[in-house]
């Protein structure tokens, strides 16, 4: 939905003067992030106090929830002292309609998931507590209905399937650890413990996160590489694959299933740097790796989450987040992106120092369509990616030419008709570094112009065309 949508659905036209001059206000702010089809509705930022892990941090994990009663649609946004619910119905111009404050009030990790209009709040910070929210009184308030660390103190992240509660790395009073656990909450105030994956797996380790689809459960172990498991009707674990030891792999940290259940996609953090896999799972003897992602050479990829039209939404640390269509598992294509984080990333070319900053989450399953993140710094993003999942997807190969490919000397480029404005031209080194920045003017049918890159040195670079029919990426190799 566009900005004049959201203009004429929620306000008469007797106010239209003064509101107009609001929202030139937020169009204008939308200017300083760098976008591509994805629009900013609204930027709230509630925390005033920082955490413990970098200067300026007061976010974590975000989640939406929508209330069928009242057709209300709200964000949970977790942050340094709890978590706040806000209302985006009007997504021009959220409200905080309430705040839960945590256990501890000092906190990096905050993971939210809903069940039925109960919110389940976690951390992985010493001193924490389940906490379960009766969001049925929204807009006026939510009640907490159970804070207690009996179960656990800690969990890393949580994954709420059918009546199912999946924590990852849950951490007892007193020391004890389940790698996975299992919950059910077919009572949601009233959580039951059911099995802990070293039951029946001993030697299992730490359990970052986790998929789980009709009992299956894609568990990212980290360091060890991704798992496949089931938990079966009598409550115990069984191993169904594993997929380890893979290309550019890393610390498998997070994935996402598509809705036909044939590929998954997922993420490794540690390093940085490190692309987004596509994996085929149709057949779990046989996972194959089919396609990786990369917003920029050096961003480093965070959470993932698949739509039903087989787009997924990234979000990217430094690089906010990005939208892909990946209906051809074989080749994702860039759609969309939001930039939460501006003054970190491509402006100052991946640096170690702000890897682990920008967009934590992102959120984009609301029934308006709208699309959710949380920037560690930043705070909640309301944003508009109709245009990105709307827009027909262009072929890279039919509508611009790259030669030569490998090339010593220049890069020439042709573009189609079809493009109807001026193309920007970006060259990355393997490292991220932004090496040539040049536009390329329209001013014929066809558009060609010639970039001078004798000056690169020999060996791989990432050549990206922003333009405004077209946002991809592209393979540049510099031969002798």
């Amino acid at each position: 939905m566009s900005l004049v949508s959201y203009i004429c659905r929620y306000y008469p036209m007797r106010l239209f003067i003064a509101y107009i001059l609001i929202f030139a206000g937020l169009f204008s702010k939308a200017q300083t992030y760098p976008n591509y089809n994805i629009s900013l509705l609204a930027n709230i930022s509630p925390e005033t106090v920082n955490n413990w892990y970098a200067l300026n941090t007061k976010y974590a994990g975000c989640f939406g929830w929508h209330n069928p009663v009242d057709n209300k649609e709200y964000a949970i946004l977790g942050s340094t002292t709890g978590n706040h619910f806000i209302e985006v119905t009007n997504p021009i111009a959220p409200v905080v309609r309430d705040f839960v404050p945590a256990a501890t009030q000092n906190n990096l990790w905050r993971e939210i998931q809903t069940y039925q209009n109960y919110a389940y709040l976690v951390s992985d910070d010493n001193g924490s507590s389940l906490q379960i929210v009766d969001m049925s009184y929204l807009p006026d308030s939510v009640h907490v209905v159970y804070d207690s660390n009996a179960l656990f103190t800690r969990s890393h992240t949580i994954f709420i399937s059918g009546n199912k509660l999946y924590c990852g790395s849950a951490v007892l009073v007193g020391g004890g650890f389940y790698p996975m656990a299992v919950y059910d909450i077919s009572n949601p105030v009233s959580p039951v413990f059911l099995r802990g994956l070293n039951e029946d797996f001993p030697s299992a380790g730490y359990v970052h996160d986790m998929f789980v689809k009709n009992d299956t459960i894609f568990a990212s172990h980290g360091n060890a590489g991704l798992f496949i498991y089931k938990f079966n009707a009598n409550n115990t674990f069984s191993l169904l694959a594993d997929y380890t030891n893979y290309l550019l792999g890393g610390y498998n940290h997070s994935s996402s299933l598509t809705p036909d259940s044939k590929t998954l996609i997922f993420t490794d953090e540690v390093p940085t740097g490190l692309p987004v896999k596509v994996l085929d799972v149709s057949d779990l003897g046989n996972l194959t790796l089919t396609d990786t992602i990369v917003s920029h050479p050096g961003a480093t990829p965070h959470n993932i989450y698949v739509m039903n039209d087989y787009h997924v939404a990234i979000s990217y640390y430094q690089d906010g987040v990005y939208l892909y269509d990946i209906s051809n598992p074989n080749k994702a294509i860039l759609k969309g992106f939001f930039d939460t984080d501006p003054a970190h990333g491509d402006n100052d070319n991946y640096t170690t120092t702000y890897a682990y900053q920008g967009c934590w989450g992102a959120y984009p399953y609301l029934p308006s369509g709208i699309l959710l993140a949380s920037d560690m710094q930043n705070g909640l993003f309301v944003l508009d990616m109709d245009d990105a999942r709307k827009k027909s997807t262009v072929s890279l190969e039919n509508y611009i030419k790259l030669y030569p490919n490998p090339s010593n000397g220049n890069l020439n480029l042709v573009v189609s008709a079809e493009e109807k404005g001026d193309l920007n031209v970006v060259i990355y080194d393997v490292t991220g570094k932004k090496i040539v920045n040049r536009l390329i003017s329209k001013t014929e049918n066809v558009m060609s112009g010639s970039i001078d890159i004798s000056h690169l040195s020999k060996g791989p670079y990432i050549v990206k065309l922003i333009g405004t029919k077209v946002l991809a990426t592209s393979k540049l190799i510099i031969a002798d």
